[in-house]
């Protein structure tokens, strides 16, 4: 299954080249095995080019899938092989099929799991609320990207967005309790009395 990261190799002409990582999104420990003699971290970094001269959006809406990569790491060759890393946080809850919203969070490796600890606490705790029905799935979504963007200075981003602007997300649409949900007035079993 692996821990999957995308890694962008900052190009002179301010374009990225990128490449695949199938355990750098464990921790964030590849951020510091990337230098200037070990480009592709010892082979944690694959060597062929996913996409070559490409720019940021691009690398958000075409390649990083938020519901299946963990991290994303900036390189700047020119600048002695800095490297800035991010979390990938999707914002959605369901199948993970259609892709939909997600974030990146600058983390630093010492920092990188507070952001995950606390990124999977507060979406599992509206998860909770969205599945009790106090609030729709579109304005948990909506507050969880304000919380990601306000408190960690995460970027948001829409995956597989069409490169005209029109965009081919749709949101997983909100669902109700069929069958376990009751209107205030339905008597509970502890109401109705059983004849013997």
């Amino acid at each position: 299954m692996g821990h999957r990261a995308l890694v962008a190799y900052r190009r002179p002409d301010r374009l990225y080249d990128l490449r695949y990582s199938h355990w750098g999104g464990e921790t964030l420990s590849l951020a510091d095995a990337i230098t200037a003699t070990t480009p592709l971290a010892d082979g944690a970094v694959e060597g062929a080019l996913l996409a070559d001269s490409i720019t940021l959006e691009r690398i958000l809406r075409d390649h990083l899938e938020p519901c299946v990569h963990e991290a994303f790491f900036l390189v700047a060759p020119a600048d002695d092989y800095g490297v800035e890393a991010y979390r990938v946080c999707w914002l959605e809850w369901g199948t993970g099929r259609d892709g939909g919203r997600g974030a990146i969070v600058p983390t630093r490796p010492a920092d990188e799991g507070t952001i995950r600890v606390w990124f999977r606490a507060t979406k599992t705790a509206l998860g909770d609320v969205i599945e009790m029905g106090a609030l729709p799935r579109r304005a948990a979504r909506a507050y969880l990207e304000a919380r990601v963007c306000e408190e960690r200075d995460g970027i948001p981003y829409t995956y597989g967005e069409s490169t005209d602007g029109e965009s081919t997300y749709t949101p997983t649409p909100d669902r109700w309790f069929a069958n376990g949900r009751r209107e205030r007035d339905e008597p509970t079993d502890e109401e109705i009395d059983f004849e013997e």
